[in-house]
């Protein structure tokens, strides 16, 4: 598909720079565009390579309007608007259209007829499968849930028994949604199974990484609102809450019952502790760990960072003599007190 450069103006409103006529087939970094290709620069450590790009286009905000050597696309937020037109270039396509001879479908399951499902998927029963949704190959759905228009499950995704995904909710490849949350109860020296009898809840507009596992609720639900994106190796415990358009980066832990605001952001890493509050707006670096609510909005940051190993080990040394020191200073500070 090729359109041309004032079509694309239109789709992120941009002022254009340069040949509006100009035809593009496709999306490359700076370095690797060609000629039928449009690119795009954020930041200021790539500027050398907008001055030698052999892109067609680039999209651009508007510090670099004198120095684009080629036609450009002037917009206010250059990343956000590639990804739009990326997208628009490269719209996903389904490997599968209609319903492969192989899929299993119970009887009592609805299943649009502009909506798709790949080969050996599984189809349970009262499920209900909404307009120009697509599902990959080898998934399963269990029985009584609900998928809504627009949604996309690549391969090898199991959504568990009574769960709900909203409008254009893309799920990657191996996650599971719904599975049993960790909980069981101690007695007599062994273990008891707590059943798992709440849903999970996914609103509009939610990404979800390859091979991340969402919990069902214990009693309640887990819910994930609109717009939260999910990245890989993920794991979400039973009935958390995450707010609108937080972001979760990988190898993320959240333990039962926490419940995350809005425009929240967690590094790769970051372990949460169970049954905490978090408010609106909080930013954790790679590799926090969090065992309180927090109830003010801001960045937050724990952990060493990279040392050598004789420096860590001495820093380590020195923790582990803090509270004795802590101790010693108290009883000199009682003593300083006695003598004034």
């Amino acid at each position: 598909m090729s359109v041309t450069l004032h079509a694309l103006a239109k789709i992120v409103d941009a002022e254009i720079i340069g040949d509006a006529d100009l035809l593009i087939s496709g999306v490359a970094s700076l370095d690797s565009a060609d000629k039928s290709q449009i690119t795009f620069i954020a930041s200021p450590a790539f500027k050398d390579s907008l001055a030698t790009t052999s892109a067609a286009a680039v999209i651009i905000e508007s510090t670099y309007k004198d120095t684009c050597p080629v036609s450009a696309l002037v917009v206010n937020n250059a990343l956000a608007a590639f990804a739009k037109i990326a997208d628009y270039l490269h719209p996903f396509t389904p490997e599968f259209a209609g319903v492969h001879s192989s899929v299993i479908i119970d009887n009592s399951a609805q299943i649009d007829t502009s909506s798709s499902v790949g080969a050996l998927s599984t189809i349970g029963a009262d499920v209900v499968i909404e307009k120009n949704v697509h599902i990959g190959s080898s998934c399963v759905i269990e029985k009584n849930c609900v998928l809504k228009s627009g949604t996309i499950l690549h391969s090898n995704v199991t959504i568990a028994y009574d769960c709900e995904l909203g409008e254009n909710v893309i799920i990657h490849q191996g996650a599971v949604i719904g599975s049993d949350g960790f909980g069981n109860a101690h007695e007599n020296g062994k273990w008891v199974k707590i059943p798992q009898l709440g849903r999970v809840i996914i609103g509009n507009n939610v990404e979800v990484g390859a091979n991340t596992a969402i919990d069902r609720g214990a009693l309640n639900n887990t819910i994930i609102h609109d717009g939260v994106r999910i990245d890989n190796l993920v794991h979400i415990a039973h009935n958390v809450e995450i707010g609108e358009n937080s972001a979760v980066a990988g190898c993320v832990g959240i333990a039962g019952s926490t419940v995350i605001g809005k425009n929240c952001m967690f590094g790769g890493q970051v372990g949460i502790s169970g049954h905490l509050n978090i408010t609106d707006n909080v930013v954790a670096t790679g590799g926090t760990l969090i065992f309180q609510s927090i109830d003010s909005s801001g960045t937050y940051s724990s952990g060493y960072p990279l040392d050598t190993n004789k420096n860590w080990r001495r820093s380590y040394i020195r923790v582990k003599q803090l509270d004795d020191m802590a101790k010693r200073i108290k009883k000199l500070e009682k003593l300083l007190a006695t003598k004034d």
